[in-house]
């Protein structure tokens, strides 16, 4: 994809989920980490807002991996940036640390999609659509126990499979295990599959097109999200920390 037919319309969808993210993480920062209002992010409105952003970060991230020449290379570049936000967290925020977070699990979904993309492409796109829409949902409760509907339980698993805090990185959440952004893969890697194959549908009915629409801002914002992710939480917990701390 050359910079002039660039499907910018993307960039954007990808620029405002960039925007909310500020936002809800902004509230965060606010309501739990200097604890003006600790149950916040357990409210519904914040978890529909901070659910409706994580799927829109990964299921663009899917679709991205179509438009990269090198996409281990940029797997290799996201994972090692979600492994600096777990050394900064650590030691900075010990209490608020981030282990296997969204850009530790981008990072593993571009290498793991890039290195079977082969085999993604023999499939027909709304049977993959379809299937790996499907397979999230039913993963969907992996962290909770169960295989089932979403949050509905219909199958609960064993006991054993969440007593090693070293499988939380795919989804058996143990007991003794926290992060503050946690993305386990099994969990969620077929949704970012479920974007891979929703771009190759949409190119199969003619639609692409539709997505050299620029939006202003937004796009920019979207072309730059990775940088954009390093920095924000730092800058929104220093102002949070100088309005609460020292002023």
């Amino acid at each position: 994809m050359n910079d002039n037919r660039r499907y910018s319309l993307i960039d954007a969808i990808r620029g405002i989920a960039v925007v909310n993210m500020i936002l809800y993480h902004l509230c965060y920062d606010v309501f739990v980490a200097f604890g003006v209002w600790s149950d916040f992010f357990l409210c519904v409105p914040a978890v529909i807002w901070e659910r409706m952003i994580c799927f829109t970060f990964i299921i663009i991230s899917g679709v991205s991996l179509h438009f990269t020449r090198h996409g281990f290379c940029r797997g290799i570049i996201v994972l090692l940036c979600g492994i600096a936000t777990t050394a900064v967290t650590v030691i900075f925020t010990p209490d608020q640390a981030i282990y296997f977070g969204v850009l530790s699990f981008l990072g593993c979904a571009m290498l793991f999609t890039y290195a079977i993309r082969k085999l993604l492409d023999r499939m027909q796109p709304l049977v993959g659509v379809i299937v790996f829409f499907l397979l999230f949902m039913l993963c969907y409760g992996l962290p909770d126990g169960f295989i089932g509907l979403f949050s509905f339980p219909l199958v609960r698993l064993p006991e054993a499979l969440y007593q090693y805090k070293w499988l939380s990185i795919l989804g058996f959440q143990s007991k003794d295990f926290f992060s503050a952004d946690y993305f386990p893969f099994l969990q969620w890697i077929s949704l970012y599959l479920f974007g891979y194959q929703l771009w190759r549908l949409i190119e199969q009915r003619g639609l692409e097109k539709r997505f050299y629409r620029r939006i202003p801002f937004f796009d920019f914002i979207g072309r730059h999200s990775l940088i954009i992710y390093m920095v924000h939480q730092l800058v929104l917990y220093g102002i949070c920390w100088l309005i609460f701390t020292v002023l």
